[in-house]
């Protein structure tokens, strides 16, 4: 009993304070440091250190993981925040594959058939864009018409025009095809929307007159 509550002390000093205290314990005992005593104290201390060093690796691997998930869940945020404020819409002018226009005053075109209209920012009531944040966006609009009438379409920026498509009557060509695209740096609240100038046409359908946008980045 003796011995085994002085094996039992010199571990815990041992543990505690190194190899030097349990040492000097040993001496007190008039252990020799050679004896097999002394030698089972010696192993049981690199036991010790063993199992220190362990759990010093296994706390830095720990601090590695929480780092590595501290990253993934910024970059899962990050992805979230970006699908969350996406803006993307393609609309095409719909109504039957019947002439639109031409009419005797500027039209807002307005597209009827939604193919994506990601975010809701196109208006399908009034043909208009509106930009529900600021950034640089790209939009793009093409038409088939008729050559019998004149085809004059403007992109416009609130009440600006930004770009046109421009076609000629001509008794040579029966149809036409044209189309612009641009990127536009928008404050929140502005309106994008297609312009069809008076006495002006184009035709309608599913498939040949579209507008699209998107929103591509901060600025």
């Amino acid at each position: 009993m003796t011995l085994w509550f002085f094996l039992l002390c010199w571990g815990l000093i041992a543990a505690q304070d190194g190899g030097e205290q349990a040492n000097e314990v040993a001496q007190s005992a008039e252990i020799q440091p050679d004896s097999p005593i002394m030698g089972k104290f010696n192993a049981l201390m690199k036991k010790f250190r063993d199992m220190e060093s362990i759990q010093k690796d296994i706390k830095t691997r720990l601090t590695n993981d929480e780092t590595r998930v501290k990253a993934n869940e910024n970059q899962i945020l990050e992805l979230s925040n970006k699908v969350r404020n996406q803006v993307i819409f393609s609309v095409a002018a719909g109504g039957g594959d019947d002439a639109v226009g031409p009419f005797n005053t500027d039209t807002t075109l307005i597209y009827r058939k939604v193919i994506t209209n990601i975010g809701n920012a196109y208006n399908t009531a009034t043909g208009i864009f509106v930009a529900p944040r600021a950034g640089v966006y790209y939009f793009n609009f093409f038409c088939h018409a008729g050559g019998e009438q004149r085809v004059l379409l403007c992109l416009m920026k609130n009440n600006e025009v930004i770009v046109d498509i421009h076609e000629h009557k001509t008794d040579q060509d029966p149809a036409d095809n044209g189309g612009k695209a641009v990127f536009l740096q928008l404050q929140q609240g502005d309106q994008v929307y297609v312009r069809m100038v008076a006495n002006t046409h184009v035709w309608g359908g599913d498939y040949g007159t579209t507008f699209s946008g998107m929103w591509v980045s901060e600025v």
